[in-house]
């Protein structure tokens, strides 16, 4: 009596229709998670953006505090979701021709570092040009000063923006896509980030 012995030797591996389901479903599945993922992807950028403007915001406080001179925080400064930290060169009542020129975020001009730190050679304070994640834009954001009490002011003039100050607190919203997100800062300084 022969024996078969292929029968009774298992069966290794998958077969060809068992593979093409298994592609079929981890295909579904993939395409299902890209959207997700790329939500991910946005949401995560517009918090690191909406944290980036916090921590500018609060570095043009302690600056304008310890310094003891106004520091604004110009955004759109000098393109669209450029930013920068510039020390007031005049005074907010009567405000410098430099304070007010269309070229104060340039780094050529206005560098970062400044060349001395000696009070009559102004600014000392600047900071670098800051950039937004890319896609990321500004929705609100005035022109903000920080003063040595650690008050904030904003424009409310635009003829001539520093002529009028609102100490009434702002908001500055970072948007990508149809998501926002906000930093505020009140009258007295005071940033928070808005979840």
């Amino acid at each position: 009596m022969h024996m078969d012995t292929q029968r009774f030797l298992p069966r290794d591996g998958f077969s060809l229709i068992d593979m093409m389901v298994a592609i079929s479903i981890m295909a579904i599945l993939a395409a299902a998670a890209v959207p997700q993922l790329v939500n991910v992807a946005d949401s995560m950028k517009l918090g690191q953006a909406q944290r980036d403007v916090n921590i500018e915001l609060n570095q043009a406080r302690l600056r304008a505090v310890s310094a003891n001179r106004p520091i604004l925080v110009r955004f759109n400064c000098p393109t669209v979701g450029e930013y920068r930290i510039t020390e007031r060169i005049g005074s907010p009542s009567v405000p410098d021709v430099d304070d007010t020129a269309n070229d104060r975020c340039s780094e050529t001009k206005w560098r970062y570092p400044a060349n001395d730190n000696d009070p009559a050679t102004r600014p000392n304070h600047d900071g670098p040009i800051r950039y937004l994640p890319r896609g990321v834009t500004f929705g609100t954001a005035p022109t903000l000063e920080f003063w040595p009490n650690g008050t904030v002011h904003k424009q409310v003039a635009a003829e001539n923006p520093w002529s009028g100050v609102d100490a009434g607190g702002t908001a500055v919203t970072v948007v990508k896509g149809t998501s926002v997100k906000t930093v505020t800062v009140n009258g007295l300084g005071k940033i928070q980030l808005v979840q």
